[in-house]
């Protein structure tokens, strides 16, 4: 085993809800699961504390379901109980994978999950359990990327690990314009300024006022969330910094 100290002592792990899906777009896939889960295993034994905020539109998707006529509060409501099932099938792949881990949710569910109490979220990383923030703030029209700052921010993380589904942030979508160029850094008033698809504007604004830095990287490949960690480079790195191609 390598002696490599990781880079970042804590991190928070964003995950999206479709990328619990796979292939299939919905429902979750327990082969992915299974794998995130022995990658969270591998980064927690390399001496990192970790904790993960993971999205639901896998799931249900509140925004879409508003654009649909539902009321939005209902709809968002709804996808962070989403969440809520994505971050139980998280924690007993976690478990199976031999790491400790609990559950907290903004809304109370106490059958099945802890309140959200930063202290006793704080002490839970302390004392090496991984800890998944389950239905984003508890609060309607904010996103789980807004959750994971904020959480990031409240437990002292080091950095925001966001897992997409490509290599990193683009100056257009790689898939569509053939001359996208991916940026290895970026600043936060760039991303806000150019309206890059990093995080919703809210969780980059959180980010800025509280220096906090965000990794994006593809989490579809095995070993990128340890190699985010290790601090090899990879994806594109948003910080004060004045970013560049």
């Amino acid at each position: 085993m390598s002696t490599a100290q990781p880079k970042y002592p804590r991190v928070l792990l964003k995950l999206s809800g479709e990328a619990l899906a796979g292939e299939a777009k919905y429902g979750i896939d327990p082969q992915i699961v299974s794998r995130l889960a022995a990658e969270v295993a591998e980064v927690h034994a390399s001496g990192c504390e970790v904790a993960i905020v993971v999205g639901g539109g896998n799931i249900f998707r509140g925004l879409s379901a508003a654009d649909l006529g539902m009321d939005r509060s209902t709809a968002d409501y709804m996808g962070m109980l989403a969440t809520v099932l994505n971050s139980l099938a998280l924690q007993e792949a976690i478990e199976r994978a031999g790491v400790p881990t609990r559950v907290q949710s903004a809304l109370e569910i106490r059958e099945i999950a802890e309140p959200y109490i930063r202290r006793r979220a704080v002490r839970h990383i302390e004392k090496r359990r991984v800890v998944i923030f389950a239905a984003g703030t508890g609060n309607p029209f904010f996103t789980t990327d807004t959750a994971a700052s904020l959480r990031a921010i409240e437990v002292g993380a080091a950095v925001i690990m966001k897992a997409t589904r490509v290599d990193g942030v683009y100056s257009a979508d790689p898939e569509k314009d053939p001359t996208a160029t991916r940026y290895s850094f970026l600043s936060y008033q760039q991303v806000l300024n150019e309206n890059l698809r990093v995080m919703d504007a809210t969780a980059i604004a959180l980010c800025r006022e509280n220096s906090m830095p965000i990794i994006v990287f593809d989490g579809t490949v095995p070993g990128n969330i340890l190699k985010a960690v290790m601090g090899e480079p990879i994806g594109t790195v948003v910080t004060e910094e004045r970013g560049g191609e």
